[in-house]
Protein backbone atom coordinates (compact mmCIF):
# COMPACT_ATOMS: atom_id res chain seq x y z
CA UNK A 1 0.00 0.00 0.00
CA UNK A 2 2.82 2.42 0.92
CA UNK A 3 4.58 1.65 -2.36
CA UNK A 4 1.43 2.40 -4.32
CA UNK A 5 1.11 5.78 -2.59
CA UNK A 6 4.73 6.63 -3.40
CA UNK A 7 4.21 5.64 -7.05
CA UNK A 8 1.12 7.82 -7.24
CA UNK A 9 2.98 10.79 -5.76
CA UNK A 10 5.89 10.33 -8.18
CA UNK A 11 3.48 10.10 -11.11
CA UNK A 12 1.62 13.28 -10.07
CA UNK A 13 4.90 15.22 -9.65
CA UNK A 14 6.09 14.14 -13.10
CA UNK A 15 2.72 15.11 -14.58
CA UNK A 16 2.90 18.54 -12.93
CA UNK A 17 6.45 19.14 -14.22
CA UNK A 18 5.41 18.14 -17.74
CA UNK A 19 2.46 20.57 -17.66
CA UNK A 20 4.68 23.40 -16.48
CA UNK A 21 7.20 22.73 -19.27
CA UNK A 22 4.44 22.67 -21.90
CA UNK A 23 2.91 25.92 -20.62
CA UNK A 24 6.34 27.60 -20.50
CA UNK A 25 7.09 26.63 -24.08
CA UNK A 26 3.72 27.79 -25.42
CA UNK A 27 3.59 31.18 -23.62
CA UNK A 28 6.88 33.01 -23.81
CA UNK A 29 5.27 36.14 -22.30
CA UNK A 30 3.19 34.49 -19.57
CA UNK A 31 3.42 35.93 -16.04
CA UNK A 32 6.50 35.03 -14.01
CA UNK A 33 5.21 33.14 -10.98
CA UNK A 34 6.64 31.91 -7.73
CA UNK A 35 5.21 30.32 -4.59
CA UNK A 36 3.55 33.60 -3.56
CA UNK A 37 1.72 34.21 -6.86
CA UNK A 38 -0.94 31.83 -8.15
CA UNK A 39 -0.99 31.26 -11.91
CA UNK A 40 -4.19 32.46 -13.61
CA UNK A 41 -7.14 30.14 -13.95
CA UNK A 42 -8.00 28.95 -17.46
CA UNK A 43 -10.77 30.60 -19.44
CA UNK A 44 -13.63 28.10 -19.62
CA UNK A 45 -16.66 30.24 -20.55
CA UNK A 46 -15.34 33.06 -22.71
CA UNK A 47 -15.16 35.52 -19.79
CA UNK A 48 -11.88 36.64 -18.18
CA UNK A 49 -11.38 34.97 -14.80
CA UNK A 50 -7.73 35.79 -14.34
CA UNK A 51 -5.01 37.95 -15.84
CA UNK A 52 -3.23 36.02 -18.59
CA UNK A 53 -0.94 38.81 -19.76
CA UNK A 54 -1.88 38.38 -23.42
CA UNK A 55 -2.89 41.14 -25.83
CA UNK A 56 -6.67 41.46 -26.13
CA UNK A 57 -6.53 44.41 -28.53
CA UNK A 58 -4.29 47.24 -29.70
CA UNK A 59 -5.74 50.51 -30.98
CA UNK A 60 -4.15 53.62 -32.43
CA UNK A 61 -5.84 56.98 -32.86
CA UNK A 62 -4.73 60.17 -34.55
CA UNK A 63 -4.24 61.91 -37.86
CA UNK A 64 -1.38 62.71 -40.20
CA UNK A 65 0.65 64.70 -37.65
CA UNK A 66 1.87 64.04 -34.06
CA UNK A 67 -0.65 62.53 -31.63
CA UNK A 68 0.15 60.99 -28.26
CA UNK A 69 -1.39 59.93 -24.93
CA UNK A 70 0.05 60.60 -21.48
CA UNK A 71 -2.58 59.29 -19.03
CA UNK A 72 -5.72 57.16 -18.65
CA UNK A 73 -8.47 56.95 -16.02
CA UNK A 74 -11.57 54.79 -15.65
CA UNK A 75 -14.93 56.48 -16.18
CA UNK A 76 -17.98 55.79 -14.02
CA UNK A 77 -19.77 53.96 -16.87
CA UNK A 78 -17.29 51.16 -17.57
CA UNK A 79 -15.28 53.04 -20.17
CA UNK A 80 -11.94 54.88 -20.12
CA UNK A 81 -10.91 58.51 -20.62
CA UNK A 82 -7.50 59.19 -22.14
CA UNK A 83 -5.66 62.51 -22.24
CA UNK A 84 -2.91 63.52 -24.62
CA UNK A 85 -1.88 66.10 -27.18
CA UNK A 86 -2.58 66.37 -30.89
CA UNK A 87 -1.16 68.42 -33.77
CA UNK A 88 -3.42 66.78 -36.36
CA UNK A 89 -6.45 68.24 -38.11
CA UNK A 90 -7.63 65.07 -39.84
CA UNK A 91 -8.15 61.37 -39.21
CA UNK A 92 -9.80 60.83 -35.83
CA UNK A 93 -9.56 64.53 -34.91
CA UNK A 94 -12.83 66.17 -35.91
CA UNK A 95 -12.92 69.59 -34.20
CA UNK A 96 -9.53 71.14 -34.96
CA UNK A 97 -8.42 73.31 -37.87
CA UNK A 98 -4.85 74.40 -37.02
CA UNK A 99 -1.69 72.32 -36.55
CA UNK A 100 -0.57 73.83 -33.25
CA UNK A 101 -0.68 71.47 -30.25
CA UNK A 102 -3.94 71.11 -28.33
CA UNK A 103 -5.14 69.06 -25.37
CA UNK A 104 -6.85 65.92 -26.69
CA UNK A 105 -9.42 64.03 -24.60
CA UNK A 106 -10.82 60.69 -25.79
CA UNK A 107 -13.40 58.32 -24.33
CA UNK A 108 -12.75 54.67 -25.21
CA UNK A 109 -15.08 51.70 -24.72
CA UNK A 110 -14.17 48.43 -23.04
CA UNK A 111 -13.63 46.95 -26.51
CA UNK A 112 -11.40 49.81 -27.70
CA UNK A 113 -13.95 51.72 -29.73
CA UNK A 114 -13.82 55.51 -29.81
CA UNK A 115 -16.94 56.90 -28.09
CA UNK A 116 -16.06 60.60 -28.36
CA UNK A 117 -13.03 62.85 -28.58
CA UNK A 118 -12.54 66.57 -27.90
CA UNK A 119 -9.71 69.05 -28.38
CA UNK A 120 -9.10 72.11 -26.20
CA UNK A 121 -6.70 74.99 -26.64
CA UNK A 122 -6.02 78.26 -28.37
CA UNK A 123 -4.07 79.49 -31.37
CA UNK A 124 -0.67 78.56 -29.91
CA UNK A 125 0.76 75.34 -28.42
CA UNK A 126 -1.09 73.68 -25.53
CA UNK A 127 0.36 70.44 -24.09
CA UNK A 128 -1.58 68.12 -21.73
CA UNK A 129 0.34 66.17 -19.09
CA UNK A 130 -2.14 64.34 -16.82
CA UNK A 131 -5.78 63.68 -15.94
CA UNK A 132 -7.55 62.73 -12.70
CA UNK A 133 -11.13 61.80 -11.81
CA UNK A 134 -13.19 64.24 -9.73
CA UNK A 135 -15.94 63.52 -7.22
CA UNK A 136 -18.68 64.88 -9.53
CA UNK A 137 -17.93 62.25 -12.19
CA UNK A 138 -15.87 64.67 -14.26
CA UNK A 139 -12.16 65.19 -14.77
CA UNK A 140 -9.34 67.63 -14.03
CA UNK A 141 -6.52 68.00 -16.58
CA UNK A 142 -3.03 69.47 -16.16
CA UNK A 143 -0.65 70.84 -18.75
CA UNK A 144 0.85 74.04 -20.06
CA UNK A 145 -0.14 76.60 -22.65
CA UNK A 146 1.27 79.39 -24.80
CA UNK A 147 -2.20 80.49 -25.89
CA UNK A 148 -4.22 83.49 -24.79
CA UNK A 149 -7.43 82.82 -26.69
CA UNK A 150 -9.87 80.06 -27.55
CA UNK A 151 -10.39 77.83 -24.52
CA UNK A 152 -7.46 79.41 -22.64
CA UNK A 153 -8.53 82.25 -20.35
CA UNK A 154 -5.17 84.04 -20.16
CA UNK A 155 -1.42 83.91 -20.42
CA UNK A 156 1.26 85.74 -18.44
CA UNK A 157 4.28 84.77 -20.51
CA UNK A 158 5.83 81.99 -22.56
CA UNK A 159 4.24 78.87 -21.00
CA UNK A 160 1.72 78.94 -18.16
CA UNK A 161 0.22 76.15 -16.09
CA UNK A 162 -3.16 75.46 -17.72
CA UNK A 163 -5.71 73.58 -15.60
CA UNK A 164 -8.88 72.41 -17.35
CA UNK A 165 -12.00 71.16 -15.53
CA UNK A 166 -14.32 68.91 -17.55
CA UNK A 167 -17.66 67.30 -16.82
CA UNK A 168 -18.43 63.61 -17.36
CA UNK A 169 -19.21 64.22 -21.05
CA UNK A 170 -15.88 65.91 -21.71
CA UNK A 171 -17.28 69.44 -21.86
CA UNK A 172 -15.37 72.36 -20.37
CA UNK A 173 -16.57 73.58 -16.97
CA UNK A 174 -13.75 76.05 -16.22
CA UNK A 175 -10.05 76.68 -16.79
CA UNK A 176 -7.29 78.43 -14.86
CA UNK A 177 -3.81 79.59 -15.84
CA UNK A 178 -0.91 80.23 -13.48
CA UNK A 179 2.49 81.59 -14.42
CA UNK A 180 4.82 84.47 -15.10
CA UNK A 181 6.96 85.56 -18.06
CA UNK A 182 8.92 82.32 -18.50
CA UNK A 183 8.19 78.65 -19.20
CA UNK A 184 6.00 77.39 -16.35
CA UNK A 185 4.81 73.81 -16.87
CA UNK A 186 2.30 71.76 -14.85
CA UNK A 187 2.75 67.98 -14.84
CA UNK A 188 0.18 66.64 -12.36
CA UNK A 189 -3.15 67.71 -10.87
CA UNK A 190 -5.70 65.98 -8.64
CA UNK A 191 -8.66 66.70 -6.40
CA UNK A 192 -7.84 66.97 -2.69
CA UNK A 193 -9.78 65.59 0.26
CA UNK A 194 -11.28 69.01 1.00
CA UNK A 195 -12.81 69.25 -2.49
CA UNK A 196 -10.14 71.59 -3.86
CA UNK A 197 -7.26 70.76 -6.19
CA UNK A 198 -3.49 70.47 -6.08
CA UNK A 199 -1.11 70.97 -9.00
CA UNK A 200 2.65 70.54 -9.27
CA UNK A 201 5.24 71.16 -11.95
CA UNK A 202 8.07 73.50 -12.90
CA UNK A 203 8.41 77.25 -12.35
CA UNK A 204 10.88 79.26 -14.42
CA UNK A 205 11.86 81.20 -11.32
CA UNK A 206 14.59 83.21 -13.06
CA UNK A 207 11.99 84.64 -15.43
CA UNK A 208 9.50 85.19 -12.59
CA UNK A 209 12.06 87.30 -10.72
CA UNK A 210 11.39 85.23 -7.59
CA UNK A 211 7.61 85.67 -7.71
CA UNK A 212 5.35 82.68 -7.12
CA UNK A 213 6.52 81.93 -3.57
CA UNK A 214 3.67 83.63 -1.72
CA UNK A 215 4.10 83.89 2.02
CA UNK A 216 7.76 82.93 2.16
CA UNK A 217 8.92 86.53 1.86
CA UNK A 218 11.72 88.18 -0.11
CA UNK A 219 15.21 86.74 -0.26
CA UNK A 220 14.00 83.25 -1.27
CA UNK A 221 14.76 83.67 -4.95
CA UNK A 222 16.44 80.55 -6.25
CA UNK A 223 17.93 79.62 -9.62
CA UNK A 224 17.01 78.16 -13.01
CA UNK A 225 13.76 76.43 -12.11
CA UNK A 226 11.90 75.06 -9.11
CA UNK A 227 9.25 72.60 -8.08
CA UNK A 228 6.10 74.75 -8.06
CA UNK A 229 3.14 73.57 -5.98
CA UNK A 230 -0.24 75.31 -6.01
CA UNK A 231 -3.18 74.54 -3.73
CA UNK A 232 -6.53 75.57 -5.23
CA UNK A 233 -10.09 75.76 -3.96
CA UNK A 234 -13.04 73.96 -5.57
CA UNK A 235 -13.43 76.62 -8.26
CA UNK A 236 -9.73 76.64 -9.19
CA UNK A 237 -8.71 79.83 -7.39
CA UNK A 238 -5.33 79.46 -5.76
CA UNK A 239 -5.02 79.41 -1.99
CA UNK A 240 -1.21 79.24 -1.80
CA UNK A 241 1.77 78.89 -4.12
CA UNK A 242 5.23 77.64 -3.11
CA UNK A 243 8.41 76.75 -4.94
CA UNK A 244 11.29 74.56 -3.79
CA UNK A 245 14.74 73.78 -5.17
CA UNK A 246 18.25 75.05 -5.61
CA UNK A 247 20.22 77.06 -8.14
CA UNK A 248 19.96 74.49 -10.95
CA UNK A 249 16.99 72.78 -12.64
CA UNK A 250 14.44 71.04 -10.41
CA UNK A 251 11.26 69.59 -11.99
CA UNK A 252 8.30 68.05 -10.16
CA UNK A 253 6.48 65.47 -12.28
CA UNK A 254 4.02 64.11 -9.73
CA UNK A 255 2.52 64.64 -6.28
CA UNK A 256 0.52 62.79 -3.61
CA UNK A 257 -1.77 63.96 -0.83
CA UNK A 258 -0.66 62.28 2.41
CA UNK A 259 -2.82 61.00 5.27
CA UNK A 260 -1.89 63.98 7.46
CA UNK A 261 -3.31 66.44 4.93
CA UNK A 262 0.08 67.40 3.53
CA UNK A 263 1.66 66.61 0.18
CA UNK A 264 4.66 64.84 -1.32
CA UNK A 265 6.21 66.46 -4.41
CA UNK A 266 8.01 63.98 -6.66
CA UNK A 267 10.53 64.61 -9.43
CA UNK A 268 14.18 65.21 -10.25
CA UNK A 269 16.74 67.72 -9.04
CA UNK A 270 20.01 68.90 -10.55
CA UNK A 271 20.75 71.22 -7.62
CA UNK A 272 23.01 70.70 -4.64
CA UNK A 273 22.20 73.75 -2.52
CA UNK A 274 19.41 75.74 -0.85
CA UNK A 275 16.47 73.31 -0.35
CA UNK A 276 18.53 70.39 -1.74
CA UNK A 277 20.65 69.22 1.19
CA UNK A 278 21.79 65.70 0.22
CA UNK A 279 22.57 65.69 -3.52
CA UNK A 280 23.98 62.39 -4.82
CA UNK A 281 25.09 63.34 -8.33
CA UNK A 282 24.07 64.85 -11.66
CA UNK A 283 20.29 64.45 -11.31
CA UNK A 284 18.57 62.70 -8.39
CA UNK A 285 15.10 61.55 -7.55
CA UNK A 286 13.98 64.35 -5.23
CA UNK A 287 11.05 64.26 -2.78
CA UNK A 288 9.73 67.31 -0.92
CA UNK A 289 7.26 66.89 1.96
CA UNK A 290 5.07 69.89 2.78
CA UNK A 291 2.19 70.32 5.21
CA UNK A 292 -1.35 71.35 4.29
CA UNK A 293 -0.28 75.01 4.12
CA UNK A 294 2.73 74.46 1.86
CA UNK A 295 5.37 74.68 4.58
CA UNK A 296 8.40 72.51 3.85
CA UNK A 297 8.86 69.71 6.40
CA UNK A 298 11.71 67.73 4.82
CA UNK A 299 13.41 66.88 1.52
CA UNK A 300 15.22 63.75 0.39
CA UNK A 301 17.41 62.85 -2.60
CA UNK A 302 17.77 59.30 -3.96
CA UNK A 303 20.26 58.12 -6.55
CA UNK A 304 23.91 57.87 -7.45
CA UNK A 305 26.56 59.86 -9.24
CA UNK A 306 24.85 59.76 -12.67
CA UNK A 307 21.40 60.89 -13.91
CA UNK A 308 18.37 59.60 -11.99
CA UNK A 309 14.89 60.93 -12.87
CA UNK A 310 11.82 60.20 -10.73
CA UNK A 311 8.49 60.44 -12.59
CA UNK A 312 5.74 58.95 -10.42
CA UNK A 313 4.94 57.70 -6.93
CA UNK A 314 2.24 55.90 -4.99
CA UNK A 315 1.32 55.32 -1.37
CA UNK A 316 1.62 51.72 -0.16
CA UNK A 317 -0.78 49.72 1.99
CA UNK A 318 1.66 49.76 4.92
CA UNK A 319 1.80 53.56 5.10
CA UNK A 320 4.97 54.04 3.06
CA UNK A 321 5.65 55.18 -0.53
CA UNK A 322 7.22 53.94 -3.78
CA UNK A 323 8.77 56.23 -6.40
CA UNK A 324 9.69 55.05 -9.91
CA UNK A 325 11.58 56.45 -12.89
CA UNK A 326 14.94 55.61 -14.41
CA UNK A 327 18.52 55.51 -13.16
CA UNK A 328 21.85 55.58 -14.96
CA UNK A 329 23.79 55.30 -11.69
CA UNK A 330 25.67 52.27 -10.42
CA UNK A 331 26.60 53.47 -6.94
CA UNK A 332 25.36 55.00 -3.66
CA UNK A 333 21.58 54.31 -3.33
CA UNK A 334 21.49 52.21 -6.53
CA UNK A 335 22.57 48.83 -5.23
CA UNK A 336 21.56 46.45 -8.04
CA UNK A 337 22.14 48.18 -11.42
CA UNK A 338 21.61 46.13 -14.56
CA UNK A 339 22.28 48.10 -17.75
CA UNK A 340 22.66 51.45 -19.47
CA UNK A 341 19.67 52.87 -17.61
CA UNK A 342 17.22 50.87 -15.52
CA UNK A 343 13.67 51.17 -14.39
CA UNK A 344 14.39 52.05 -10.75
CA UNK A 345 11.91 51.70 -7.87
CA UNK A 346 12.57 53.06 -4.38
CA UNK A 347 10.37 52.36 -1.35
CA UNK A 348 10.72 54.92 1.43
CA UNK A 349 8.99 55.70 4.73
CA UNK A 350 7.17 58.79 5.95
CA UNK A 351 10.44 60.47 6.93
CA UNK A 352 12.12 59.76 3.58
CA UNK A 353 14.24 56.82 4.76
CA UNK A 354 14.90 54.12 2.14
CA UNK A 355 13.28 50.75 2.86
CA UNK A 356 14.45 49.07 -0.36
CA UNK A 357 15.41 49.83 -3.95
CA UNK A 358 14.99 47.64 -7.04
CA UNK A 359 16.27 47.87 -10.62
CA UNK A 360 14.48 46.24 -13.58
CA UNK A 361 15.56 46.03 -17.20
CA UNK A 362 18.31 44.81 -19.45
CA UNK A 363 21.52 46.10 -20.98
CA UNK A 364 19.91 49.11 -22.73
CA UNK A 365 17.64 51.99 -21.62
CA UNK A 366 14.61 51.10 -19.49
CA UNK A 367 12.29 53.55 -17.75
CA UNK A 368 9.05 53.86 -15.77
CA UNK A 369 6.52 56.66 -16.18
CA UNK A 370 3.70 55.62 -13.84
CA UNK A 371 2.89 53.34 -10.91
CA UNK A 372 -0.47 52.39 -9.34
CA UNK A 373 -1.44 49.82 -6.71
CA UNK A 374 -3.54 46.91 -7.97
CA UNK A 375 -4.94 43.67 -6.52
CA UNK A 376 -3.08 41.26 -4.23
CA UNK A 377 -0.75 43.98 -2.98
CA UNK A 378 0.96 44.30 -6.35
CA UNK A 379 1.92 47.42 -8.32
CA UNK A 380 1.33 48.15 -11.99
CA UNK A 381 4.07 50.11 -13.75
CA UNK A 382 4.02 51.59 -17.26
CA UNK A 383 7.16 52.54 -19.14
CA UNK A 384 9.39 51.72 -22.06
CA UNK A 385 12.42 49.60 -22.88
CA UNK A 386 15.13 49.31 -25.52
CA UNK A 387 16.53 46.12 -24.01
CA UNK A 388 16.32 42.58 -25.35
CA UNK A 389 17.75 40.77 -22.34
CA UNK A 390 17.78 40.68 -18.55
CA UNK A 391 14.24 41.18 -17.23
CA UNK A 392 12.94 42.02 -20.71
CA UNK A 393 11.56 38.92 -22.43
CA UNK A 394 11.34 40.35 -25.97
CA UNK A 395 11.70 43.50 -28.04
CA UNK A 396 10.00 44.23 -31.35
CA UNK A 397 12.18 47.09 -32.53
CA UNK A 398 13.87 50.33 -31.57
CA UNK A 399 11.87 50.87 -28.40
CA UNK A 400 8.81 49.13 -26.96
CA UNK A 401 6.11 50.10 -24.52
CA UNK A 402 6.61 48.07 -21.36
CA UNK A 403 4.17 46.82 -18.71
CA UNK A 404 5.66 45.64 -15.42
CA UNK A 405 3.96 44.21 -12.33
CA UNK A 406 5.93 43.89 -9.11
CA UNK A 407 4.83 42.64 -5.70
CA UNK A 408 4.91 44.44 -2.36
CA UNK A 409 8.54 43.44 -1.83
CA UNK A 410 9.69 44.78 -5.18
CA UNK A 411 9.89 41.34 -6.82
CA UNK A 412 9.12 41.17 -10.56
CA UNK A 413 5.86 39.26 -11.07
CA UNK A 414 5.09 40.00 -14.72
CA UNK A 415 6.42 41.99 -17.67
CA UNK A 416 5.42 42.38 -21.30
CA UNK A 417 6.55 44.53 -24.21
CA UNK A 418 4.23 45.91 -26.89
CA UNK A 419 5.31 47.57 -30.12
CA UNK A 420 6.56 47.36 -33.66
CA UNK A 421 9.88 47.86 -35.40
CA UNK A 422 10.03 51.61 -34.67
CA UNK A 423 9.66 53.71 -31.49
CA UNK A 424 6.85 52.85 -29.07
CA UNK A 425 6.42 54.29 -25.56
CA UNK A 426 4.18 53.52 -22.60
CA UNK A 427 3.18 56.46 -20.39
CA UNK A 428 0.42 55.24 -18.06
CA UNK A 429 -1.61 52.14 -17.19
CA UNK A 430 -4.67 51.21 -15.13
CA UNK A 431 -6.36 48.04 -14.00
CA UNK A 432 -9.53 47.39 -15.98
CA UNK A 433 -13.05 47.66 -14.60
CA UNK A 434 -13.29 43.91 -13.95
CA UNK A 435 -9.89 43.86 -12.18
CA UNK A 436 -8.60 41.21 -14.59
CA UNK A 437 -7.25 43.35 -17.43
CA UNK A 438 -4.63 46.06 -17.85
CA UNK A 439 -4.95 49.08 -20.15
CA UNK A 440 -1.79 50.91 -21.26
CA UNK A 441 -1.55 54.22 -23.13
CA UNK A 442 1.35 55.95 -24.85
CA UNK A 443 2.43 56.59 -28.42
CA UNK A 444 3.81 54.74 -31.42
CA UNK A 445 5.76 55.40 -34.60
CA UNK A 446 5.42 51.77 -35.76
CA UNK A 447 3.24 50.20 -38.43
CA UNK A 448 3.87 46.48 -37.95
CA UNK A 449 4.03 43.60 -35.47
CA UNK A 450 1.77 44.54 -32.51
CA UNK A 451 0.66 47.83 -34.13
CA UNK A 452 -2.27 47.25 -36.54
CA UNK A 453 -2.73 50.78 -37.92
CA UNK A 454 -0.56 53.86 -38.31
CA UNK A 455 -1.78 57.18 -39.64
CA UNK A 456 0.85 59.86 -39.19
CA UNK A 457 4.17 60.90 -37.73
CA UNK A 458 3.17 59.57 -34.30
CA UNK A 459 -0.11 57.99 -33.16
CA UNK A 460 -1.80 57.70 -29.78
CA UNK A 461 -1.47 54.10 -28.57
CA UNK A 462 -3.84 52.18 -26.29
CA UNK A 463 -3.45 48.48 -25.47
CA UNK A 464 -5.59 46.07 -23.47
CA UNK A 465 -3.94 43.04 -21.89
CA UNK A 466 -6.22 40.34 -20.47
Amino acid sequence: MLLKKKNIIIFLNLLLISCIVLISCSKGNSPVTDDTVNPPDPIDDGNPVGFQGEIDWVKTFGGSNIDQAVAIVKSDDNAYVVVGTTNSIDGDIIDKTTTDSDYWILKISETGELIWNRTFGGSNDDVATNISKTSDGGYIVSGYSRSNDGDVSGNAGFHDYWILKLNANGNKVWDKTFGFSGSDQAFDVFQTKDGGYFVTGFLDVTASGGAGNDGRGAGNRHGVGEYWAIKMDASGEYIWRRYFGGTESDISYSALETSDGGFLLIGASESEDLDVTDSKGSYDYWVVKVNAFGTKLWTKSYGGSEIDNGYAATATADGNFIIVGDSRSTDQDVTNPIGNADLWAVKFNGNGGIIWNRSFGGSQFDSARSIVPITDGNYLIAGATRSTDGDVSSNNGENDAWVVIMDANGVLVFEKTIGGSNFDFGEDAVLGHDNSAVLLVGNTESNDKDIPRFQGIKDLLIVKLK
